[in-house]
């Protein structure tokens, strides 16, 4: 058994063709695909966090109203650019958010992937303390924000305060205890995967990361998810870990599918650099007839390594379309491949 989600990165454009023109239209079609996801059955709607785009960016309002608005399904995101975050502010976002949610929250954070613009965290006041870089700004932040999320009190209360306090050192609030676990770090290397496991994070491992071997990209994966769970075992964590993946698969069951999605060979791994010094490995997408498909999706290896899929949709093609590329999994290709 696998839980499964979906993954949007809420992309709106007021081009020709596209169901989703405005920010309005991205967020609002967020919600109702994680409504009817979760009447489909589905286990997660996750979000991806862009800034300066055109892209869903600020994600606690919209996690909060998806709490709103369903009662079961995990809401979360995949994932969080730190090098943007105050994580103090951060922590009391996302304790309300999980509170509207009642403990659904499962929070994905990274220290961010390349952007629209140059530096953008320094736009959001935000710069490297000295001698650091900006992913260990990011890592920094992710740390503070992990220490706050344990509850406990570090500020001192004022002698005369507007209302009464608690006794002794005050936090953030609202908290919500429990959502500590429910963090999970978007790593794109083996020694950032590492670096979680050791700060008991919860581990997301998207269709990118280093390429640091020269393998098929989902061999690559599935050896990051193992080196993940033995530095959480030599840890000595109390409790299981979680491991999610993210892919990019169409079952082509109508002839709208094949229009989209259907093409003449088959799609395979990418190689680009995602900086001037970063060899960087793209997964590829499938996308075939449903028994093509399982044969295919049955020699991922980092699938059968995770506990999680997230299924990235196409959201501008709109809610029902999306709803219908759900229930095609859900139908013709998680039963065959043991996840249901």
């Amino acid at each position: 058994m696998k839980n499964l989600g979906f993954l949007s990165f809420g992309h709106w454009s007021p081009g020709r063709g596209s169901g989703t023109q405005t920010a309005q239209d991205a967020l609002l079609q967020s919600i109702d695909l994680a409504v009817a996801a979760e009447e489909l059955g589905l286990d997660g709607a996750y979000y991806r966090v862009h800034h300066f785009a055109r892209q869903l960016a600020s994600p606690f309002p919209l996690l909060a109203a998806v709490g709103a608005r369903t009662s079961r399904i995990e809401i979360g995101t995949a994932v969080i650019d730190m090098r943007y975050e105050n994580p103090l502010y951060m922590a009391e976002d996302a304790g309300a958010a999980d509170l509207i949610s009642r403990g659904r929250l499962q929070l994905g954070i990274s220290r961010g992937s390349p952007e629209q613009v140059i530096d953008g965290w320094r736009h959001f006041g935000y710069a490297p303390a000295e001698g650091e870089t900006e992913a260990d700004m990011a890592r920094r932040h992710a740390e503070v924000f992990l220490d706050v999320l344990r509850g406990d009190g570090f500020a001192k209360p004022n002698p005369r305060p507007m209302f009464p306090n608690p006794p002794g050192l005050l936090r953030p609030e609202p908290h919500s205890k429990g959502l500590r676990d429910r963090i999970w770090w978007g790593a794109g290397s083996d020694a950032t995967a590492v670096w979680a496991a050791k700060l008991g994070m919860n581990l997301q491992s998207s269709t990118l990361k280093d390429d640091e071997t020269g393998e098929a990209f989902h061999i690559q994966q599935a050896a990051q998810i193992r080196a993940y769970r033995a530095a959480w075992r030599e840890a000595g964590h109390a409790r299981t870990p979680r491991v999610s993946v993210s892919r990019s698969v169409f079952a082509l069951v109508s002839d709208m599918d094949r229009a989209y999605f259907g093409r003449d060979g088959k799609s395979d791994d990418q190689i680009g650099y995602i900086d001037a010094n970063t060899r960087a490995i793209f997964g590829r997408s499938y996308a075939a007839e449903p028994d093509r498909l399982i044969d295919e999706l049955k020699q991922d290896q980092a699938l059968a390594e995770a506990d999680t899929i997230l299924f990235t949709v196409p959201n501008q093609l709109g809610v029902d379309y999306n709803a219908h590329v759900i229930e095609s999994l859900l139908t013709h290709v998680a039963p065959a491949m043991g996840w249901r």
